[in-house]
């Protein structure tokens, strides 16, 4: 490469490396005519910028593209994982503003619903957070489920194949019994699945007759919920990170 020639790359995957949103995001915000670049309103994402062109979002530069960052966040129920709601329900950003306001702006690796609690990865990154997400990564995310209603072990099993609700097809799933002598009307489950739709176990579950009334998601991929306390907020190491994503770790 020349000394004058600065690397290039798409102005999406700019956007999401400053933590401004996911790419697929910042595709919507140049269609929307918000993006400048170099002193003109761009119009298509099929554009390749360096660190030497001056991008503006908003009229708003873009804070410096730091590496990419990942915490552990323990999601309480009665939060929801947006930076903006409607209805004006309370937010994991508002605690982690409150709580930790010395972090930069997050973006939430997938969800957890309003009434759903546990494990919620948060990044810097939306090239990583994106990454993340595709059920191409094939990271297999970990619950443990309570119903009502003792389920049927062949109904359970048959998950393992996949099954199409409301004309949703959702990929296998693999749900456990874990106590067999409960006398509840509750069952608690062991639920693992690598896509993760929206509300898909809940809906899956109410589809079999077997309403899900707690949801608490233990695991992500490699990286485990532990005895983290809700609310709690804990950075994962960068020699994690890079032993976990390897050579692409420079991508993100």
């Amino acid at each position: 490469m020349p000394a004058n020639t600065l690397p290039s790359e798409r102005i999406a995957k700019r956007l999401a490396r400053a933590g401004i949103c996911s790419r697929r995001e910042a595709e919507t915000l140049i269609l929307q005519k918000r993006v400048m670049v170099n002193g003109k309103v761009i119009i298509s994402p099929a554009l390749n910028v360096t660190s030497s062109d001056t991008i503006l979002v908003d009229g708003e530069p873009l804070p410096k593209a730091d590496l990419p960052r990942l915490w552990k966040y323990y999601k309480p129920k009665g939060e929801i994982c947006s930076h903006n709601d409607p209805q004006k329900r309370k937010t994991i950003f508002q605690t982690i503003e409150m709580h930790y306001s010395h972090l930069p702006r997050l973006i939430s690796v997938g969800r957890l619903d309003y009434n759903s609690e546990g494990l919620l990865l948060l990044t810097n990154s939306g090239t990583l957070a994106r990454y993340m997400e595709l059920p191409a990564t094939g990271w297999v995310r970990r619950y443990k489920i309570r119903v009502h209603g003792k389920p049927s072990m062949q109904k359970l099993a048959a998950l393992k194949e996949g099954i199409t609700v409301d004309g949703i097809q959702y990929g296998s799933i693999d749900a456990v019994l874990e106590d067999q002598q409960n006398q509840s009307a509750n069952y608690w489950l062991k639920v693992a699945l690598k896509e993760g739709k929206n509300r898909e176990i809940r809906r899956v579950m109410e589809h079999l007759g077997y309403p899900v009334n707690r949801l608490i998601r233990l695991s992500y991929g490699p990286f485990q919920l532990g005895q983290q306390k809700e609310r709690s907020c804990q950075e994962i190491s960068e020699k994690t990170l890079k032993e976990q994503f390897g050579k692409k770790w420079a991508d993100f």
